[in-house]
């Protein structure tokens, strides 16, 4: 069987979930509360056989892992004329996100504003650069990660993957 590397990524995050879960589960069948002299009740889902699921999950999600990682080196996407692996492309939108943030911030400052008073003297603070060409840039940044985003979310759902995933769901 095989899904494709969108389904993979969400499967990932399904089996991260379930991984959870259970060790919520095994924290809650490992002890009992009970009177002097009870006998304590055995739980429905027992140590074991949280421990041998959690072990099944743990394969699962390494196993998936490697093939997400394999499938985002040996495939890769074209932009602005590049071509490039889809784990550099991924790398490349986090990148033009931080520094369209970073321009924008720079866009939002005043070009020339009073910082204040010694004495009779007032002083002003006045930017270095061009305020609005920081604000054009950060949204033309803004557009490319968009672009470059839309381009690796169209790939992921070309590559396909081996993976069986029919226990999920």
């Amino acid at each position: 069987m095989s899904i494709n590397l969108a389904e993979s990524v969400k499967l990932k995050s399904i089996i991260t979930k379930k991984i959870q879960e259970l060790t919520i589960a095994v924290h809650q069948v490992t002890h009992v509360v009970i009177e002097k002299g009870e006998e304590p009740k055995q739980p429905a889902l027992t140590l074991d056989k949280l421990e041998a699921d959690l072990k099944q999950l743990r394969y699962d999600s390494r196993k998936l892992d490697a093939l997400i990682y394999r499938a985002n080196i040996e495939n890769t996407i074209v932009f602005n004329d590049e071509e490039m692996p889809i784990v550099e492309a991924i790398e490349l939108a986090n990148q033009l996100r931080a520094e369209a943030a970073f321009c924008k911030k720079l866009g939002m400052e005043e070009k020339e504003s009073y910082y204040h008073s010694v004495g009779d003297t007032m002083l002003y603070r006045i930017a270095l650069y061009e305020p609005l060409d920081y604000l054009n840039r950060s949204n033309e940044l803004e557009k490319q990660a968009h672009r470059l985003s839309n381009a690796i979310n169209a790939k992921n759902y070309q590559v396909a993957i081996a993976f069986d995933d029919s226990k999920y769901y």
